[in-house]
This record gives C-alpha cells, sequence and structure tokens, in this order.
C-alpha cells in the first residue's frame, strides 16, 4: 500500500511505538488520525510533527467505549474526508504476577484494552475501509501469543486472541481491497509497563538495561514498512522472530528460556 496521501487512525498514538507509526506516517506524506485516552501525549506528538502537524487530528477517546469508537469514523473523515487505514497498537501489559494473584479487575482491564478495544476499532472502521480502492488494517500482537511470559499470561492470552482475529479476518477479506497484518513485537523500550501501572519509571529503566531491547522508532518502522509491502506477518525484533522459529520445534524449551529471563522480575512465591 502506498502511504503517501493516505488517511490512518492509529491508536495508542500519545507514546511509545503508537507515536513513532504516527509520526512515521506523516513524515511519509499521510494524514494521520492519533487516537489514544493520554490528551497530554497527543498534543506532544503532534508538537513532534513539527511543520506536518496540520496533517494530524487528534481524537481523545478510551477504545474500550464502544459508543465512542462507534463515533470515531464520522469524526475523522470529518476531519479528512476519508479514511484509508487502521493502525491497533493500544494496548497494557498487567503487574508482573502468576495468575492465581490477580483478580479479575485487572484480567478485564487488558482483555477489555488488548482485546475488545481493538474489536472495536476494527468493527467501527471495516465498512468504510471497504469502500476503498485500496485499505489496511494493522494489528499489533505480541511475541508473549506464542512465547509464554511467566507473571504476563492473560496479556499473553490477549496478544494470541488478537492474533488468531486478524489472521482470521485476513481470510475473511480475500477478495476485497482490504488487506490485514499482525504484528509480532518482541522486547521494545517503551513506556507500556509505567502507563500500564505495572513498574515504576525506575523499575522499567533498571529492567530496560538489564534486557536488549529494540529501540521504539525501529519497531515503529517496521510495522510501516509491514503496511507498504502488505505483509501478513511483521516481525519487529531478531528476538520475536527466533522465538517463532524456535517455538515451532521446540517448545518446551522455548518457555524454559523465557522462564530463566524472567527471574528477577516475577516475585517468588
Amino acid at each position: 500500500m502506498k502511504i503517501r496521501d493516505k488517511v490512518f487512525v492509529v491508536t495508542g498514538a500519545a507514546n511509545g511505538m503508537g507515536r513513532h507509526v504516527a509520526l512515521l506516517l506523516v513524515d511519509k506524506g499521510a494524514r494521520v488520525a492519533a487516537v489514544d485516552i493520554d490528551e497530554a501525549g497527543l498534543k506532544a506528538a503532534v508538537a513532534l510533527a513539527g511543520p506536518r502537524a496540520g496533517q494530524v487530528s487528534t481524537h481523545v477517546i478510551d477504545v474500550v467505549d464502544r459508543s465512542a469508537t462507534g463515533a470515531l469514523p464520522d469524526a475523522v473523515v470529518a476531519a479528512h474526508d476519508a479514511v484509508d487505514g487502521l493502525v491497533n497498537v493500544a494496548g497494557i501489559i498487567h503487574r508482573f504476577a502468576r495468575l492465581n494473584e490477580l483478580d479479575f479487575g485487572e484480567i478485564e482491564r487488558v482483555l477489555n484494552i488488548n482485546l475488545y478495544g481493538v474489536l472495536n476499532m476494527t468493527k467501527a472502521f471495516l465498512p468504510h475501509l471497504l469502500k476503498r480502492p485500496t485499505a489496511h488494517i494493522t494489528i499489533v500482537s505480541s511475541m508473549a501469543s506464542y512465547a509464554p511470559v511467566p507473571g504476563q499470561a492473560i496479556y499473553g492470552a490477549s496478544k494470541a486472541a488478537v492474533k488468531m482475529l486478524a489472521e482470521g479476518l485476513n481470510s475473511e477479506l480475500r477478495g476485497t481491497d482490504v488487506r490485514v497484518s499482525v504484528v509480532f513485537p518482541g522486547a521494545v523500550r517503551t513506556e507500556i509497563a509505567v502507563n500500564s501501572g505495572a513498574m515504576t519509571p525506575q523499575e522499567n529503566e533498571a529492567t530496560a538495561n538489564t534486557m536488549r531491547m529494540l529501540p521504539a522508532p525501529v519497531a515503529a518502522a517496521k510495522i510501516v514498512r509491514g503496511i507498504e509491502k502488505d505483509s501478513y506477518r511483521v516481525f519487529a525484533g531478531f528476538d520475536a522472530f527466533l522465538l517463532d522459529k524456535l517455538n515451532r520445534v521446540a517448545p518446551q524449551l522455548v518457555a524454559k528460556l523465557i522462564n530463566r529471563q524472567m527471574r528477577d522480575v516475577l516475585p517468588p512465591r
């Protein structure tokens, strides 16, 4: 898909990968409807667009709110006259804890944002995208959708769900002009743990310094390249790519490797 002169809706655009995706799309000549619950973060993202700030509209909504997402397409069309692409980046993790230690409020929050947020946005925009001569939907899943991370079982389950949602939707849309990409980020250096309330900024920084993480702008570039190439799957990080291959032949080994890596993050029993 050619980016220039297209209109993209990007969720999670206030920070992290979502912000960098939005800015890169703008740099490539697209217009962007930046969506997030964080109004200050959206304003900061627009400021970073510099002379291209006029190509960005901001929409402060919660993707869990079905009424708000249902009304969003009309707002985007009013701002940009059309919509050609949807990039579902918004997501959270939960605190690093075993399933038995999580309450249902924590569980439902993750599932609501990571799964129902994607569903709400996709259902809202798909009828509009189907009317375009060419259109694209990107859904960000995670390496945790196929490689189990101790202490993030519900997060992994939510990302496995959107993986199958993206791939099922791709199959359903064959014969149309809408393409679907699913993205598998590995360890990416963002503030998701802080924004999710799972870590303090200090804890997040200390964890990041002990691991090799992909910079968020690099991950965003891979996502945008996936849109340009109409990629079926996009791996953002060599760790995501390698563990996908290894998990196919030795899933228990992968589980043991990740368990060992996460020992310092997950509290003892």
